[in-house]
């Protein structure tokens, strides 16, 4: 396996500074994300080739973006230069009980316009082993949906495994399907699901007994969520689901599940007690996952490698999880102190 591909939208993200409400104070962070190049972000991070497949507009907002995934080795030949706007979205972050909130203004941006005929696959996949795509992009549009089905064919045509987070967005489902419309089909070519619970009701129409809002877990329960996604769709060869125990804005507890044709895991469990920035902790599991499970022998250490990672995540502003695989697994040996290195 050579090479990693992801799919997706990355853009501006505009947050207000540190804690303030939207428009508190004149001013915006302004930074790049979304989660699909935040998961070529991190592959690449991890020493693997990365490469990032989208749509930008041939503009200096579109520049800078390319530069931004350059700088960290992500492939961005592979995007096109076509259409009229980078999306964005406006992240206003929490504080104990007062959760975050995000405001997406991304209708009409190049990946909502490019068709699937506009991509040489054959170029975006020839030197690829994996590849990666979430429910968002899906979302987007009519064109997006039917580019990332595209996509996964294109992909499982190449012997291409082929991972999917199953990401359930309600403020874009908008253009007159349903996300379980979609969604179901795509995930039929997919081999490794990773989603939360809603994700699995949401997105895929797979009930369970399982409340989000409720910040307790019981464990049993995603157990029989995880066999019933195996069940509904039997092409899948792994299937996780993280596992937030969301307290507050501040203090959540974090950790994951799988399950494959040799059963369930359950990994360690991480009490995070002061979140920095919890956007883009799904992705930073996904991508830690897609590492784990392409350098690690054992399914489980694959497992623990994307909630040690996803935990580092927590504490690090921006969408970008800018961790190293040594201090990934240092965590994962149990070194939580935070003592400082010298």
């Amino acid at each position: 396996m050579t090479g990693f591909v992801t799919l997706g939208e990355i853009m501006l993200r505009l947050k207000a500074p540190s804690h303030e409400r939207f428009f508190q104070s004149p001013q915006f962070e302004a930074t790049f994300g979304g989660g699909e190049a935040n998961v070529a972000v991190a592959l690449a991070n991890y020493g693997l080739n990365a490469t990032f497949v989208s749509a930008l507009p041939d503009n200096d907002v579109g520049d800078a973006a390319i530069r931004e995934l350059r700088s960290f080795g992500v492939d961005t030949n592979s995007i096109l230069r076509t259409g009229e706007r980078v999306g964005i979205y406006y992240l206003e972050a929490g504080a104990n009980q007062r959760p975050s909130k995000v405001v997406y203004d991304r209708a009409g941006s190049s990946i909502c316009e490019v068709e699937p005929g506009d991509f040489d696959w054959d170029a975006v996949f020839g030197a690829a082993g994996w590849f990666h795509i979430t429910g968002i992009t899906p979302a987007l549009s009519q064109t997006a949906a039917d580019l990332s089905l595209r996509a996964v064919k294109e992909a499982k045509a190449r012997g291409l495994t082929v991972s999917c987070d199953f990401n359930f967005r309600g403020k874009l489902w908008k253009y007159g399907k349903s996300a379980p419309e979609v969604m179901r089909e795509l995930v039929s070519h997919v081999d490794v699901g990773i989603a939360n619970e809603e994700d699995c009701q949401k997105s895929l129409a797979v009930t369970a007994d399982v409340a989000v809002e409720s910040g307790e877990l019981e464990l049993a329960k995603y157990e029989a969520l995880s066999e019933k996604m195996m069940y509904e769709f039997p092409n899948l060869s792994v299937m996780t689901i993280t596992l937030r125990e969301s307290h507050s804005a501040d203090r959540n507890g974090w950790s994951a599940c799988l399950r494959d044709a040799n059963g369930f895991q359950h990994s360690r469990r991480y009490e995070i007690s002061d979140i920095v920035d919890r956007v883009g902790g799904g992705d930073s599991f996904a991508s830690a996952l897609i590492y784990g499970l392409s350098r690690y022998t054992e399914r489980k250490d694959a497992l623990e490698f994307a909630v040690a990672a996803s935990c580092l995540k927590h504490s690090i502003i921006g969408d970008f999880n800018r961790v190293s695989v040594a201090e990934v697994e240092k965590l994962m040996a149990g070194d939580a102190s935070g003592r400082v290195q010298r």
